[in-house]
């Protein structure tokens, strides 16, 4: 009865962050609790990993320019930053808005129960030693964590001294933060065994994967070429998979360029990286509901792996070697159960890694198969997450302007520096002239020829002109729409001219304008579109 009443009550969750914390708690955590899930995949999630704000991980090889990007992002030096060619980042850094500049050691950190870092104790003291939280006043820390990583050492430098699981602790922090951002240098592009590892072990988490090939400014366009097809080219082997990761070129500092032959090309993927950066705040309820729900598919999945196991151990004799033979034979037990439960086959966790784990534990204390809890988190995925789900879009209708803010976010926003200031529709902005008067003799020449009537052509004889330059009829429909200012269904010289420039602007590659700008309208026609 009291289930009933729940499912009807629309005011069940206050808010997306309030709802996923009281769905994991009373739904997700018993089922994982019971069948080791804790063990095995993930630490459970604590109230601070529902509430802290969207966090990028950045992951690289040394010298690739980590630390420099995030002081690029900040356009600030943060406590405990170290620059140089050398491996000079050795810590793991928590870079996070404070009212003071200060740093927090790890140890005291992952006892900070307003911190998303408790559960990372579990990789002892070798790691914490190397674990911190900068903290310091930053308009872009408002919106966004950042996490700095030690540099990736290539050759034998990478098996010596790290004394903790450098994979494991990335893959941890892949599962918590919104996006990862792998960082290589186009300058000197290797991929080092355990860069390989690392990206490896992301594997689960490509939706959040971005890749930027940095210091693209020191080679000519014909190595950059080379070097970006070698990297699309090792990064498929290692992915192993058919999507290509989206990679952004450029020179993530604030220094001259070195070559600025390419300088438009890293001003739009700058670009790009920072409207990626900055619709973190506004989806991060999105990706922790979709980390929830990847979370409790691999859960399910765990607790019939447990129960199965646990079905087939005999009661008494042989207890050894049944675990050694279920072992052995675990690919099977998964093709059993993927068929029995109809379970996707890439919602089971890697064969040879279940098998290791299974091995230093005790089969005859794994827990039998208790439907009620498979019943609720069933219930959380097919009721409760599409009742969030619509709550996730009210949240984001009622704060449709949260962004990243400040720092170098702001030195493309606007003026003659913004991204595409002064290009395609928005040439002659700042001008005094009208900037389609510069061609109008030539678009005249052949507006007379379309045999004018009062001053005017008709649609049909501007048709036949404009689709000269085989422009799809949809372009053309909406250039026509721009150029018409007066909507009267005919174009006299000056929007006939405006509409061959907005054809070259088409052209030129740009896109056109959902309005017509004030400094395109013809000056005969300021008046009209200052009435409307």
């Amino acid at each position: 009865m009291f289930r009933k009443n729940m499912k009807k009550d629309p005011e069940l969750f206050q808010n997306v962050s309030e709802g996923l914390r009281r769905l994991y708690r009373t739904k997700l955590f018993p089922l994982e609790d019971t069948y080791r899930f804790h063990d095995f995949h993930s630490p459970a999630l604590e109230d601070a990993d529902f509430d802290n704000k969207p966090m990028v991980l950045l992951v690289g090889q040394y010298s690739t320019g980590k630390t420099t990007f995030i002081r690029h992002l900040m356009e600030q030096d943060f406590p405990g930053m170290r620059i140089g060619p050398e491996p000079t980042t050795d810590s793991f850094i928590a870079v996070m808005h404070g009212e003071q500049d200060g740093v927090i050691p790890g140890n005291a950190l992952v006892v900070d129960p307003k911190k998303p870092f408790r559960k990372l104790n579990a990789f002892g003291n070798a790691f914490l030693n190397r674990f911190m939280c900068a903290q310091m006043p930053n308009p872009v820390l408002e919106s966004i964590s950042i996490i700095d990583t030690p540099g990736i050492l290539s050759g034998e430098k990478q098996r010596i001294s790290r004394g903790y699981d450098f994979a494991a602790v990335l893959e941890w922090f892949a599962e918590r933060v919104d996006r990862i951002i792998l960082l290589f240098d186009a300058h000197k592009l290797d991929i080092s065994d355990e860069f390989s590892e690392v990206i490896r072990a992301l594997k689960n988490h490509e939706d959040k994967m971005r890749v930027v090939l940095n210091k693209a400014d020191q080679i000519s366009t014909q190595q950059l070429m080379r070097v970006y097809g070698a990297l699309m080219w090792s990064l498929g082997k290692i992915i192993n998979t058919p999507e290509v990761v989206r990679v952004y070129i450029g020179s993530f500092w604030a220094q001259p360029l070195l070559v600025p032959d390419n300088r438009k090309l890293f001003e739009a993927e700058e670009q790009d990286l920072f409207v990626d950066i900055q619709s973190l705040p506004r989806n991060a309820a999105l990706r922790k509901l979709n980390d929830l729900i990847k979370r409790a598919r691999l859960a399910k999945v765990q607790a019939y792996i447990i129960s199965s196991l646990k079905k087939e151990m005999p009661s008494v004799f042989g207890k050894d070697s049944k675990k050694k033979e279920l072992i052995a034979n675990l690919g099977e037990i998964y093709l059993k159960i993927e068929k029995e439960h109809q379970i996707s086959p890439g919602d089971f966790p890697n064969l040879a890694k279940m098998q290791e784990q299974l091995n230093g534990q005790d089969f005859t204390k794994f827990a039998p198969l208790k439907p009620k809890l498979l019943e609720a988190v069933e219930d959380m995925l097919a009721n409760d997450i599409a009742r969030l789900m619509a709550l996730v879009r009210q949240e984001e209708a009622a704060m449709p302007s949260q962004t990243v803010k400040g720092g170098a976010f702001e030195g493309t926003m606007s003026g003659p520096f913004g991204h595409g200031y002064g290009e395609g529709a928005s040439e002659g902005i700042d001008e005094l002239e009208w900037v389609v008067g510069r061609d109008k003799p030539t678009y005249d020449e052949i507006f007379y020829t379309l045999s004018p009537i009062n001053g005017k052509v008709s649609g049909a004889a501007a048709k036949k002109e404009m689709l000269k330059s085989k422009l799809p009829n949809t372009v053309l429909g909406k250039i026509w729409k721009l150029a018409d200012v007066d909507k009267d269904g005919l174009l006299d010289d000056e929007e006939f001219a405006l509409a061959n420039h907005l054809i070259k602007v088409k052209l030129e590659g740009h896109e056109l304008p959902p309005t017509l700008p004030e400094h395109l309208v013809p000056p005969s026609k300021r008046g009209i579109m200052e009435q409307d």
